[in-house]
């Protein structure tokens, strides 16, 4: 059985057959999905799904693309929703150097305050670095997060940094990139870091798999991640199955 640590659900990608979409994830043995929001429209539609489906959970934040936007009344309204039974974290949030598309000064600012209440509210957190790693980890310091728990969704940093989160008790995740060609560094964080302290995920509708690289990705294929991860460490896809099931329900207080 896999849990898929990260998927977009709510993605306007999936409005006319997520039924069809759950169904094959099924039949591929996920049977965890965990729906991160990106803004306030697609937090609330996270939860809704969460309540409609059983093995969907939620998670509720802004995404740095989006905090451009961001008013402090929005804080109040991500925690208002933290009370609905399935919401599990905080999450997706984090810094975006690449594209940039909030300024790096509300990034920073917003990331920081989206942490804050994760602390306050002793929610485990979804981290979202795209090539802002030595922000990101200075923020995760500052905050003391770690302590209620973290996840580097879709990880693209190197072994080194991937050390130095481990030693922090914070979990590294890994996507469909493990599968490509030019992936060598994602794979020797697979090869390297402790199967403890891994999770899987599709981030979908993004970034399939080889061999779906390309199309829309979904839950069902998360199995290949796994498979990249076996191959990886030298073991059988069963344990990285069940190891990243177990870290995922540990991290995200999840019982059943």
């Amino acid at each position: 059985m896999y849990f898929d640590s990260h998927a977009h659900l709510d993605d306007n990608k999936f409005s006319e057959d997520l039924t069809a979409v759950l169904q094959r994830a099924k039949e591929a043995g996920v049977t965890h999905i965990i729906n991160p929001g990106a803004d306030m429209a697609s937090s609330q539609k996270a939860v809704a799904l969460a309540a409609g489906h059983e093995g969907l959970y939620a998670a509720v934040g802004i995404h740095p693309h989006d905090v451009k936007n961001m008013l402090p009344q929005h804080l109040d309204q991500l925690e208002a929703l933290t009370r609905e039974p399935k919401v599990v974290a905080i999450g997706e949030i984090g810094l975006d150097y690449h594209y940039n598309f909030s300024p790096q000064e509300d990034q920073q600012r917003w990331f920081k305050e989206q942490l804050l209440l994760a602390r306050r509210l002793h929610l485990p957190v979804i981290i979202h670095d795209r090539e802002a790693h030595g922000d990101v980890f200075d923020l995760i310091e500052e905050t003391g997060v770690a302590e209620t728990g973290c996840v580097m969704h879709c990880f693209s940093g190197s072994v080194e940094m991937a050390r130095e989160y481990v030693k922090r008790g914070i979990y590294i995740s890994l996507a469909g990139p493990i599968t490509f060609h030019n992936a060598r560094k994602t794979r020797e964080v697979a090869a390297e870091i402790p199967l403890e302290w891994l999770l899987i995920e599709t981030d979908c509708p993004y970034l399939a798999p080889v061999p779906h690289r390309g199309r829309r990705n979904e839950p069902a294929y998360v199995p290949r991640v796994a498979d990249a991860i076996a191959a990886a460490q030298k073991i059988p896809v069963e344990e990285v199955a069940a190891q990243t099931m177990a870290n995922t329900k540990k991290l995200f207080r999840i019982a059943e």
